[in-house]
């Protein structure tokens, strides 16, 4: 029987010993070492009072120690929680709030933050010792560092017994994402859920022990937590990421020589537009979509002729996929392929809930979430167990499935989900009350670009109205543009609403 809890999955990849599991860039973690050094850490957790159930938050970018830490935390069936390292200190005091985190472990510093200096302010209390804040009544320890948990020297004989009590139907992992409300909703998946989807799509995508992947998406989102860091435990295969200089990122990719990519455009700029990539043997890299840095004679001559892959965090990653590595027919342009296994989907028309060959998409099936933390399953899901996505479709006679855009108004930006609810709340607080309008225009290197169109006859100082969101909103969050618009200029509907798609066609031709 196939290993269904990350205790299990750990166990069984031991195994394969001083075989690599991570390399981030001079940090590299092996598969021994991943089970050997999250036993530890589990066993000091366990000391702690923590437990099945427990909520621990986690602050920490790519890193062995976020590895250690994750494992540490859900083999013994506690529920991790990692939150961003762009996250702001109002970002993180909520999300520890409504999430009714326990614990958090933080990295001392990451790119140049001091984790303890923010904490301090988020908690306003020295993080240290048993904690009472009155904001987040549940919040009770804070830890900096993991080499803090694994030098404590903990007995074994606990862990060993609790990794043995945890069933694939216990939460592993609770991830945030941004939602039509101005509040990060909290996305419950477990063990099971969780790995049975990432085995099924190893096996569609050919992700196997030999193979080495380089994959730059944070682990603190579900697309690099799931397709890639838990994908390679369960491959037993290599993964590779950088938050190095493109110079730096280029050497890695050099001496570990991935097989396969996946990666955002920002990425592949950077590494193109590099001096010395001219000058770089990559042949190696076969599979993948960091097409300009990849040999010519597997890139495609038109990246829109190549299937697309949609993944969100409340389908646990991938849930519309490709088939094929080939150019596809002119016909099939912009094509993200097919629904994986274990997902069903319908394309339903949003006024008249009827199927047609657009709509927008509903989900159901095994790789969706168990719902939202603090929300009702009715809150979440229809009568028939449908989730509704938001986002707009159509599918061909074939099956193949085509994104038209959002029935709502969340904006996709470099791999990023931006809520403009909350991004427009606060403008409002910054500009003492002034209306904004957010949205996503589309963008060559981001896939859309936050704008906000300020409601208004008067100029904005743009610098200075930029540098008060950065101490609200994570950098992914902050408008790149601010247009102003008196409220006669605006679009409408008929309804007499905002005409969002109007107004960010508007806003691209400025």
């Amino acid at each position: 029987m196939s290993a269904e809890t990350i205790a299990q999955v750990l166990k069984e990849q031991a195994a394969l010993g001083e075989k690599t599991f991570v390399v981030i860039d001079d940090d590299r973690l092996t598969y021994a070492g991943a089970e050997e050094r999250s036993r530890k850490v589990a066993a000091a957790l366990i000391a702690a009072g923590v437990g099945r159930g427990s909520r621990v938050a986690m602050l920490m970018g790519n890193s062995s120690e976020f590895a250690v830490t994750f494992f540490g935390i859900t083999r013994i069936g506690a529920v991790a929680l990692p939150f961003s390292t762009m996250s702001t200190p109002h970002e993180l005091a909520g999300m520890l709030a409504r999430a009714d985190c326990e614990y958090l472990i933080a990295a001392k510093a990451y790119r140049g933050r001091d984790f303890r200096e923010v904490l301090t302010g988020v908690l306003g209390q020295e993080p240290d010792g048993l904690l009472m804040v009155p904001d987040i009544p549940t919040l009770r320890r804070v830890w900096f560092g993991v080499d803090s948990l694994e030098s404590q020297d903990a007995p074994d004989a606990p862990v060993l017994a609790a990794d043995a009590q945890v069933t694939p139907a216990d939460t592993m992992v609770l991830v945030h994402t941004s939602g039509s409300t101005s509040a990060p909703k909290g996305v419950i998946h477990t063990h099971g859920q969780v790995i049975r989807n990432m085995r099924r799509q190893n096996a569609t995508r050919g992700y196997t022990p030999d193979e080495v992947l380089f994959a730059n998406a944070p682990w603190f989102w579900v697309g690099g937590l799931a397709y890639s860091f838990l994908a390679t435990l369960i491959a037993g295969a290599r993964l590779l990421c950088s938050s190095a200089r493109p110079a730096d990122m280029l050497d890695l990719i050099e001496r570990e020589r991935p097989t396969m990519t996946n990666g955002v455009a920002s990425t592949m700029l950077a590494l193109e537009q590099d001096p010395s990539f001219a000058g770089r043997d990559l042949s190696f890299m076969r599979r993948g979509n960091l097409y300009p840095i990849m040999p010519p004679e597997v890139r495609p001559k038109d990246p829109e002729l190549r299937h697309n892959l949609l993944g969100m965090t409340e389908a646990g990653s991938v849930c519309i996929v490709g088939d094929s590595e080939d150019d596809l027919p002119e016909e099939m342009r912009g094509s993200y392929g097919k629904p994986v296994e274990g997902v069903d989907i319908r394309v339903v028309d949003p006024e008249t809930e009827l199927d047609g060959p657009e709509g927008e998409l509903w989900l159901r099936g095994p790789n969706v979430m168990q719902g939202y933390y603090g929300r009702e399953r009715h809150d979440t899901f229809d009568d028939e167990g449908w989730y509704h996505s938001g986002d707009m479709f159509t599918v061909d006679a074939q099956g193949y499935c085509y994104f038209k855009g959002r029935t709502g108004d969340i904006i996709r930006t470099a791999g990023a989900q931006v809520s403009p609810r909350e991004v427009e709340g606060v403008l409002s607080d910054v500009t003492g009350g002034r209306t904004a309008l957010v949205i996503g225009v589309p963008d060559e290197k981001r896939g859309q670009a936050v704008t906000a169109v300020m409601v208004g006859s008067e100029p904005v100082d743009e610098a200075a109205l930029t540098a008060a969101l950065r101490e609200r909103l994570s950098p992914y969050k902050v408008p790149r543009r601010f247009l102003t618009m008196t409220e006669d200029e605006l679009p409408l509907l008929s309804s007499g609403k905002i005409d969002l798609k109007k107004l960010a066609e508007i806003a691209s031709e400025r």
